[in-house]
């Protein structure tokens, strides 16, 4: 019976709101004839963020012209009422509640523009009619199961059902979603705009719209879906495309202004009998206060009191109720200190897909429909193709014409009195997009969901840490953006250096407006790349921030050494100090340092060490970009490096496969972060030093590159003895290097070196390993190529099992550093592996396939396809194939020195090195054997971070093979 009842009053309110004449054919703003309304307090029971709702509210408003006006919310937010009349307020906005002394217990309350509820208010406002809200405290809110769950006196023992408004935020779970929500596929009419930050509404859906718990009547527990309930008593399968139809596509006309509101009153009436509370058992203790706050307002007004809230609470606020009885069930509530604000709100978290429980899909589409004076249709379809054209789409005015006749003619065929979403996307995608959702996509992410932020007021109250950071917004023009964008930075212009300064301050403090992206330019340390998105959500962890200081460097500053100290490992500590260092906080980076130093004395684990050793030596790199003292840091550093080289031998000593492969990385990255450090300890070799590690760079100039770095460990094109300047002098700037040096700890690059021999010839370490050390030695020019292939030669022999053989290849050609072209450039190595590859055994060729292609697969498919044509000519042939032979053009025996020339103009060009004739053609062809002041050191090392390995001898300053391919690419 009670189905029966909702099914009919559901028709019911449809037909009610189905005789309203569509909006853009009539004059909303006049005001309607008045109708007899109920005796007490005008109820104008809504839907959160409905444009047809909003519509309605005001045309409502104007008739009955209340002396007061009641809001859905919390009434803490009273005093905050009168910003919204300021001219410097623009929705989306949100009222943001959080705890005190827990800032990240929070809630917000999002209005748009076409919110019902902020349509009250600003009515009120231009009225001048007193508004307030009346809603649960956020003190109750925000107290909300923080303990316990607070159970109406009737209800003993049961427990409520789903999340709640309000409930508190800051746990895990991602997006910003947890409002309270009751729906099952849509959210309910009227229920509360409450947000939980860091937390989303999922797992809050009950049972199928429409089903119905065994039996009926108030307190039936079971979450229940009032527009979906409707939508299906009018013979509707979706709930939106029903409230489009009767409320959001229609204007008031000349009707009767609160009939709308009277049949969907009716209506929910209807629903609470048949299902109670609808499974939302807080509902009830919200509805006795929401009570409680009419009376008061009726004894001090009468009955000229307006209410707008959710329609679903209107038959509740309607009943007839005892002071007494409405007390009781606020009696005990939980409570915490709450402050209160407004925080702009976007569109993109007002959509139901951010996880936000009374959300709507579309609240792009829904602001034009509330924002366009006439024809809504052919103002939408002027913006797509507007937005099309921007993205060089070509669609002309007969694009934008026939999609607005194909809409309408859909809107037709379907029975619906206006195009809805539904017919406008069907229509764009046909005449607009060809056909695809691609385009349609951009469509829906930029317009039907919308990327507006909202703004509010400095007069606003906000807690000193936002007051700092807006203030350093202003300064540095870096203003939020709910779009995403991408910002390039140039750490050598100051307002930049600031804003990465801010940017890395706010990352420490936890406040993620901009992510580090990967710079598509440069990849120098004076260039920095982020992408940019303001969320709403981040004013929340302003807040929580503010427990720090009251301002942005304070903040950051007193976060740094808390997060020191509280530190797990020696890991934590140096990425700690990298970001110290990154957001220049002088005042920090002590208490860092001093942590660091003695977590790296206690910490005997030289995984740890290997780990945290890139992340320090990395830091070294800002003294010259930042201007940072890293005098301490490199202290620590090279004392981490002293004790790495001593226990890495025996860690690396007994280790089963994946703890092999581990170590390798570890090795990979301390031989980048050695060749780094070395350049700011002093070597005490001068130019040996810079020859020994300059064979790698990011470019990837040289192909054996073991750990790509920035610098090249040698300086890319300057030798440490000779006071080389680091980066800069190699780009043909000439600064003189101001990092500091550490003293006391000798030639690190010989001893790492020593290090990497022990490592290689050891038979107790994984092949794997050995390979690696192997192929470092080679490419630093610490290695001449015949005791490469002897010691190849030695690992494939037929006496080591081919399990092992197979590590030591991976070791020596694998891990995507180059050992492809290596094995294209010597025909001795890659003869050795085509040897022991087919000498291996059938039954042991299974074991080793799999090590084998993970080895292979990581190469260039051109390397794949030459080694492959290399292979197939056979042993003889290819030390012999000319280019007018058969095999591939440009591989010889000698080195073709007139080809190479050619090619170092483009070289430079890519490097940014300015005019030619200097630097790279200074090593051509040139035999001396000291430094010929073109960055070449007479070490095999042509200033440039390419090292002799081709046919060229390790003391032979020509462009060898390898260089050759290098920088052909």
């Amino acid at each position: 019976m009670g189905m029966d009842r909702a099914g009919s009053e559901g028709a019911e309110a449809g037909a009610h709101l189905a005789g309203e004449v569509p909006a853009g054919c009539s004059d909303t703003s006049a005001a309607p004839v008045p109708a007899s309304k109920s005796p007490g307090p005008l109820l104008l029971g809504v839907r959160h963020h409905g444009p047809g709702s909003a519509r309605a509210v005001r045309a409502a408003l104007e008739a009955a012209r209340p002396r007061v006006v009641l809001i859905e919310g919390p009434p803490e937010a009273d005093a905050l009422i009168p910003l919204a009349a300021d001219e410097a307020m623009r929705p989306p906005v949100a009222l943001l509640a959080h705890a005190v002394d827990e800032p990240g217990r929070s809630a917000f309350w999002p209005l748009a523009e076409f919110s019902p509820e902020w349509v009250a208010i600003r009515w009120a406002s231009e009225k001048g009619v007193p508004a307030r809200f009346i809603d649960l405290p956020a003190t109750h809110t925000l107290a909300w199961g923080k303990d316990v769950e607070p159970v109406p006196a009737h209800k003993e023992g049961s427990e409520p059902a789903g999340g709640s408004a309000g409930e508190r935020g800051g746990e895990p779970g991602g997006g910003p979603g947890g409002e309270r929500s009751g729906e099952v596929g849509g959210e309910p009419v009227g229920e509360p705009a409450h947000h939980r930050a860091g937390e989303r509404a999922g797992g809050q859906a009950g049972e199928p719209a429409g089903q119905r718990a065994e039996g009926n009547g108030p307190g039936v527990d079971v979450r229940v879906d009032p527009l979906a309930v409707l939508a299906d008593a009018a013979g509707y399968d979706d709930p939106e495309r029903w409230w489009e139809d009767v409320v959001e596509h229609r204007g008031m006309g000349d009707g009767d202004a609160f009939a709308p509101f009277l049949g969907l009153e009716e209506a929910m009436g209807a629903l609470r009998e048949a299902y109670g509370s609808g499974g939302h058992e807080r509902d009830l203790v919200r509805e006795a206060y929401m009570r409680l706050q009419v009376r008061a307002a009726q004894r001090e007004f009468g009955d000229d009191v307006a209410v707008v809230c959710g329609a679903w609470h209107v038959p509740a606020l309607r009943q007839k109720s005892t002071v007494g009885a409405d007390k009781a069930l606020l009696k005990g509530l939980p409570k915490v200190k709450a402050d209160m604000t407004w925080v702009p709100w976007t569109y993109r978290r007002l959509a139901r897909v951010s996880g936000y429980g009374a959300g709507i899909d579309s609240p792009g589409w829904y602001g034009h429909l509330f924002g366009a004076p006439d024809r809504p249709v052919e103002r939408w379809m002027t913006k797509v193709a507007g937005l099309l054209r921007d993205e060089d789409r070509i669609v002309s005015s007969a694009h934008v014409i026939e999609a607005v006749r194909l809409a309408e003619t859909l809107a037709a065929m379907r029975g619906r009195p206006l195009p809805g979403l539904s017919e406008t996307t069907d229509a764009v995608r046909a005449v607009m997009c060809d056909g695809s959702d691609v385009p349609l996509a951009l469509v829906h992410d930029r317009l039907v969901v919308g990327d507006v932020l909202g703004e509010v007021p400095r007069s606003a109250p906000a807690v000193p840490l936002q007051r700092d950071l807006d203030r350093i917004q202003r300064r540095l023009r870096l203003k939020p953006e709910a779009a995403e964008r991408e910002l390039e930075l140039d750490l050598r212009k100051e307002n930049d250096a600031e804003r990465s300064r801010l940017l890395h301050r706010l990352r420490l403090l936890g406040v993620e407006w901009g992510e580090p992206a990967a710079s598509r330019g440069s990849t120098g340390t004076f260039r920095e790349t982020w992408r940019l998105r303001w969320e709403p959500e981040l004013a929340v962890r302003v807040a929580e921030a503010g427990v720090w200081g009251t301002t942005v460097f304070a903040a950051a500053t007193a976060k740094a050494e808390a997060d020191a100290v509280a530190a797990q490992g020696l890991v934590d500590v140096t990425a700690l100090a990298e970001r110290c260092l990154l957001a220049e906080l002088p005042d920090a980076l002590p208490v860092v340092m001093r942590i660091l130093a003695d977590r790296a004395a206690l910490d005997a684990d030289v995984g740890h060490l290997a780990q945290a050793m890139p992340a320090l030596v990395r830091s070294l790199r800002y003294g010259d970009v930042r201007g940072t003292d890293t005098g301490a840091l490199a202290e620590v550093a090279a004392g981490l490096a002293e004790r790495v080289f001593v226990g890495l031998p025996p860690a690396c000593a007994a280790l089963d496969a994946d703890a092999a492969e581990e170590m390798r990385r570890h090795v990979d990255a301390v031989h980048g972060a050695v060749g780094l450090l070395s350049d700011v300890v002093g070597s005490g070799e001068g130019t040996r030093g810079a020859a020994a590690g300059s064979g790698r760079r990011t470019e990837g100039i040289a192909s054996g590159q073991g750990a790509a770095t920035e610098h090249g460990g040698g300086g890319e094109g300057t030798a440490a003895g000779h006071g080389g300047g680091g980066e800069e002098t190699a780009a043909g700037h000439g600064a003189q290097s101001s990092q500091p040096r550490a003293l006391g700890h000798g030639d690190l690059r010989s001893r790492w070196h020593g290090v990497l021999r022990v490592l290689s010839l050891r038979d107790t370490v994984p092949g794997v390993i050995r390979g690696r050390g192997v192929r470092l030695l080679l490419d630093d020019g610490e290695l001449a190529q015949d005791e490469a292939a002897r010691l190849m030669g030695l690992a494939l022999s037929p006496g080591t099992p081919p399990a092992d053989a197979a590590a030591w290849i991976e070791g020596f050609v694998g891990g995507g550093s180059g050992g492809g072209m290596l094995l294209v450039h010597d025909e001795r190595l890659l003869g050795l592996v085509d040897a022991w590859l087919t000498g291996v055994p059938a039954d042991a060729f299974t074991d080793v396939l799999p090590l084998l292609r993970r080895t292979f697969s990581a190469y260039e498919p051109g390397v794949r396809r030459t080694l492959g044509e290399l292979v197939r000519r056979g042993p003889g042939q290819r030390g012999s194939a000319g280019v007018g032979g058969p095999g591939i053009p440009g591989f010889a025996a000698e080195l073709d020195v007139e080809r190479a020339d050619a090619v170092v103009p483009v070289v430079r060009l890519l490097l940014g090195l300015g005019r030619t004739g200097q630097g790279i053609e200074g090593g051509l062809g040139d035999d001396s054997p000291g430094n010929d002041g073109h960055g070449n050191d007479g070490h095999g090392n042509d200033g440039h971070g390419n090292n002799r390995h081709g046919n060229s001898s390790p003391g032979d300053n020509r462009l060898g093979e390898n260089d050759l391919v290098g920088v052909t690419g």
